[in-house]
């Protein structure tokens, strides 16, 4: 790449960076501390910034210095596409436009009008993030529930406090059914016949649940209690 080219594709990168902050020449010359006239050079093509320069405006864009630096990948298949429409005929050229207009009218649905429809979702009862409840056998209640919904076995309602600053108390939360489980997964947890949801832990110390709040104190998993394992958390 030329040293020209170095400094046109500069240019295009700190023109669309500074529309994207939304500053103008003077606001980015007073807080970068950089003369107006040096600044105009960046921009205009003239000269190219020194490495120093480059990554106080990386930093200053809160972008990678490759961002400045190499071409934009947005630019660069805007130019493809451009070149290649270019060759075609008048009606593969109008297929193209058509396209491209019904994918503009796609993506601005999607921005316009966010999917954000109520969901519900099929509860069974709650687990103790405190002192144990009973996990429901029965049939589930449904619940409407506003987030993004993870492939999942189970679903239950967090009571209690021992699993902050993770889980809130009456969360919903996502549960993957298996026996199966490695040393820090969250898991729900069958402890003397009341459900938990805890954080398994086995080291040198023995296997325990864990609550995540240190107001509680840790459940040993040995003979003096029953205990059983539901599920892994879906995080």
């Amino acid at each position: 790449m030329t040293a020209l080219g170095n400094k046109e594709i500069m240019s295009d990168n700190i023109v669309r960076l500074m529309k994207i902050k939304n500053v103008t020449r003077n606001q980015m010359s007073d807080e970068l501390n950089v003369s107006y006239t040096t600044l105009t050079d960046w921009i205009n093509g003239n000269t190219y910034p020194r490495i120093d320069k480059i990554e106080l405006m990386s930093n200053y864009f809160g972008v990678s210095k490759s961002e400045l630096v190499e071409p934009h990948v947005a630019d660069d298949i805007a130019k493809k596409i451009s070149a290649t429409v270019t060759k075609l005929n008048t009606d593969r050229k109008n297929n193209v436009y058509q396209y491209a207009v019904g994918q503009l009218d796609e993506q601005n649905n999607v921005v316009a009008f966010p999917t954000k429809q109520k969901q519900q979702v099929s509860v069974y009862g709650a687990v103790s993030a405190g002192t144990g409840e009973y996990l429901l056998d029965g049939t589930p209640e449904l619940i409407d529930y506003d987030g993004e919904v993870p492939m999942h076995d189970f679903a239950v309602v967090v009571n209690g406090d021992s699993m902050l600053p993770l889980f809130d108390n009456k969360q919903i939360i996502f549960v993957k059914k298996t026996t199966e489980v490695r040393s820090g997964q969250i898991v729900i947890a069958d402890y003397d016949q009341q459900a938990f949801v805890k954080k398994y832990v086995s080291d040198e110390h023995g296997a325990r649940f864990v609550s995540l709040n240190k107001k509680y104190d840790d459940m040993p998993i040995n003979a003096n209690h029953d205990s059983s394992i539901f599920g892994v958390v879906v995080l």
